[in-house]
């Protein structure tokens, strides 16, 4: 666990290590480079790179959006002729095949790169290894870089995307110091701060989706936006709503500021759902028995190359997410205040267990302060049945 406050400098949500060698200068200022693509890449991962010739960095590049040009590409650009033979540092292993734009490994041996470090290896079926072994065939010196758990970090939602087909769940909770998220009487606004609140638009801006249940969209009606200056693209909205009960003149059902896809089960009623195709709401379809399949809901979600989705509650799709151990990743705001209350409704619902033994185990990553308020991120534990995990020790290469 890592206590860090605001003024912290982080990378992937960590604090940024100190390099000790020359190596880990420049990888770490191409995990630097590749923060900058957050929210603009996906489906593609992040990716930073540098040039280095004769110690002097000579070109610097970032993948900043999906068909755009790769990091390498960028920074082979800016290097120009002065690329031949110096080293390249990317944080993640350059592609060998033909997607989007052409393979980088051929880019990189025809100017010359005589080096290259890469912090990890592209989980990526089409790529993994195949990059590395490309640039060796053709003489070029490939190392195995430094700061490699923080690449994977950084890359995270990407690593589960790309591996399993399902998007990296996050679930995003706001509470009282004593656990509550909202009054008795179900008033929400607002339990955390204005910056704690910043700090959530902020991962809205780095998701690919936004999920609450009905009984959120009923409660409160959000827009579900990403409210930060200078964004190119906002968050789909996804609904859980088994009964297509979502209205018409909700911000979520206005299509024309964020795409919204609404999930309902099979016994929804059909003139509901017409309703909220002509109204340009997508509806996926999926449970037989009044509840929304969230296992198929999430498969269909990466079908659509959603790779991150933030969950923003509310306590039962928390609960159904937890219980189904769909969970990849929670954040927890904690605000100093206590509303009290048995009928006050806590972060997760459901019935819970009956044993402490049986209670779910998470891993702290980090705690920052948040002016008065209190972020704490972590990691759930592997649990039998459980999708995906990463497993996360705290440590960080070089730090």
């Amino acid at each position: 666990m890592k206590l860090i406050s605001c003024a912290t400098e982080t990378i992937a949500g960590l604090p940024k290590p100190t390099p000790c060698t020359v190596d880990e200068t420049h990888m770490l200022r191409a995990l630097e480079l590749a923060e900058m693509g957050k929210g603009t890449t996906s489906p593609n991962p992040v990716v930073g790179a540098v040039i280095v010739a004769d110690g002097v960095v000579v070109g610097e590049g970032y993948h900043e959006r999906a068909g755009g040009p790769h990091a390498e590409a960028r920074a082979i650009s800016a290097a120009g002729e002065r690329a031949h033979g110096a080293t390249m540092y990317v944080t993640l292993e350059p592609c060998a095949h033909q997607g989007r734009t052409p393979p980088c490994s051929e880019l990189i041996t025809r100017v010359g790169i005589s080096r290259l470090v890469a912090a990890m290896r592209d989980p990526n079926p089409l790529v993994s290894g195949k990059g590395e072994l490309m640039l060796r065939d053709s003489g070029v010196d490939v190392v195995q870089g430094p700061y490699s758990s923080l690449a994977k970090r950084q890359n995270e939602f990407y690593v589960k995307w790309i591996t399993t087909g399902w998007p990296f769940v996050t679930l995003k909770m706001a509470m009282s110091v004593d656990g509550k998220v909202s009054t008795r009487n179900g008033e929400s606004k607002w339990v955390t701060s204005k910056i704690s609140r910043a700090d959530a638009h902020r991962m809205r801006s780095e998701s690919d989706a936004v999920m609450v249940g009905i009984g959120t969209v009923l409660c409160d009606d959000p827009a579900l936006t990403a409210r930060q200056a200078g964004l190119t693209r906002q968050p789909r909205r996804v609904i859980v709503d088994s009964m297509a009960r979502t209205p018409l003149d909700s911000n979520v059902a206005d299509v024309n500021v964020a795409k919204t896809i609404v999930a309902v089960s099979q016994p929804a009623p059909a003139e509901r759902l017409v309703k909220l195709d002509e109204n340009g709401v997508e509806v996926i379809q999926t449970g037989s028995k009044g509840t929304v399949d969230l296992s198929l809901l999430l498969e269909e979600l990466g079908k659509r190359e959603i790779v991150g989705v933030l969950c923003e509650g509310g306590p039962t799709l928390a609960a159904s997410l937890w219980e189904e151990g769909l969970v990849d990743k929670l954040i927890f705001y904690i605000a100093p205040k206590i509303i009290g209350g048995a009928e006050a409704a806590g972060p997760i619902g459901g019935k819970g267990v009956a044993s402490m033994a049986l209670a779910g185990a998470v891993e702290i990553d980090t705690v920052c302060a948040l002016e008065s308020d209190i972020r704490v991120v972590a990691y759930p534990r592997k649990r039998p049945g459980d999708i995906y995990r990463v497993a996360v020790d705290g440590k960080v290469d070089g730090a």
